[in-house]
């Protein structure tokens, strides 16, 4: 049994390095590659705005909560028990509609979730789509991004295949 896997072993200790060096290895800078992308520029404006509106709205109901908080403490000793406690229940409900709001627009799942998605994810599909067609012409094995990779230390510029992706993305 030991024998069978020192076999094993050996094999792949011969094997490994030669299909390794087999591979054609290329490439990408996707923040490069967006960063030039028009439609990219324009999706992600499209997006700032649309947070930018939703923030507003909800700095505007925190405010309103605020308000609410400060009024209360300056007329507390003017209330009643049951005024006090239907006011306290107005502040909650307010703080409440902000945190609602927040998870509505901002959670993982909300609003600018989505928007993204619907945005950005037809972009990054159609340059996905050509880093395989590139890869498929140039009988390429492997494409990694540089941008995102901090073991990377050095690459030799032929193998970056970023321009070529822009180029066929009708970009630039």
């Amino acid at each position: 049994m030991k024998r069978l896997g020192l076999i094993i072993i050996l094999f792949a200790a011969i094997v490994a390095p030669a299909t390794a060096k087999d591979l054609n290895v290329a490439f990408i800078d996707m923040q490069y590659i967006l960063k030039n992308l028009p439609s990219y520029e324009s999706a992600n404006e499209q997006l700032t705005l649309i947070s930018k509106r939703w923030q507003k709205e909800i700095d505007a109901a925190q405010q309103e909560a605020r308000i609410l908080a400060t009024n209360y403490q300056t007329e507390q000793i003017f209330l009643s028990d049951e005024m006090k406690r239907k006011r306290e229940e107005e502040i909650v409900a307010k703080e409440n509609e902000v945190l609602e709001l927040k998870r509505k627009y901002f959670g993982a799942e909300g609003e600018l979730f989505k928007k993204r998605e619907a945005l950005i994810k037809p972009i990054q599909d159609e340059i996905y789509g050509v880093i395989q067609d590139i890869a498929n012409e140039k009988f390429i094995d492997v494409v990694k991004d540089r941008s995102s990779d901090p073991s990377l230390i050095y690459m030799s510029s032929k193998l970056d295949i970023s321009d070529k992706v822009l180029q066929k993305l009708g970009a630039r």
